[in-house]
C-alpha cells in the first residue's frame, strides 16, 4: 500500500466516523469508519518506515574523504 492508498483510506475513514450519521441494520458506519482510520494510518507508517527505505538509490560513503583530481602541464621551450 502506498501513500496514496493510505491518505484515501484515512480520508474515507475519518468521514464516515466523523460526518456520516446513517443508521444500517447491523451495521456501525462510525466503526468501520475508524477501522478504515487505523488501516490508513498504519499503512502509512508502514511506508515510511519499511518500504521507503528500500526505494532509495544507494550511494557512495558520504564518510569517505573527497576526491582531489590535479593537472600538471608541461610546456617545452622550443628555444633551447
Amino acid at each position: 500500500m502506498g501513500i496514496g492508498a493510505s491518505l484515501s483510506l484515512i480520508a474515507i475513514g475519518l468521514i464516515l466516523a466523523l460526518a456520516v450519521d446513517v443508521s444500517l441494520g447491523g451495521i456501525d458506519i462510525t466503526t468501520i469508519g475508524w477501522i478504515l482510520t487505523i488501516v490508513g494510518v498504519v499503512g502509512l507508517v508502514l511506508f515510511f518506515t519499511v518500504w521507503r527505505p528500500r526505494r532509495t538509490m544507494v550511494t557512495a560513503d558520504p564518510t569517505a574523504p573527497p576526491t582531489v583530481v590535479e593537472e600538471r602541464r608541461t610546456y617545452e621551450d622550443p628555444r633551447i
